[in-house]
């Protein structure tokens, strides 16, 4: 599967059901030294349109191995993890 197909595809919590949007809006943080992808890194959605402007927004992160299934238009994942920094880097 190339990378761009999977951009395409919809980021869904499996927990709650909560959607955050397309694989292309994240980052993909990897390690240089392995190539080994570490996750992906998103803005937390902000709850109405009124407050997006006024509050800044957290980001959090998706571990790879999170990840629970890549389907045809979806991945599903377990959690993500808003209190760890994204320098996943040695």
């Amino acid at each position: 599967m190339l990378l761009s197909e999977l951009a395409e595809k919809e980021l869904i919590q499996v927990k709650d059901g909560t959607r955050y949007g397309r694989l292309a809006d994240t980052e993909l943080l990897f390690n240089p030294q392995t190539g080994k992808i570490q996750g992906f890194e998103l803005f937390q959605k902000s709850s109405s349109f009124f407050q997006s402007n006024k509050t800044p927004r957290k980001k959090e992160f998706i571990s790879w191995e999170e990840i629970i299934l890549i389907g045809k238009d979806r991945i599903l994942f377990n959690e993500t993890d808003s209190s760890i920094e994204t320098s996943v880097y040695p």
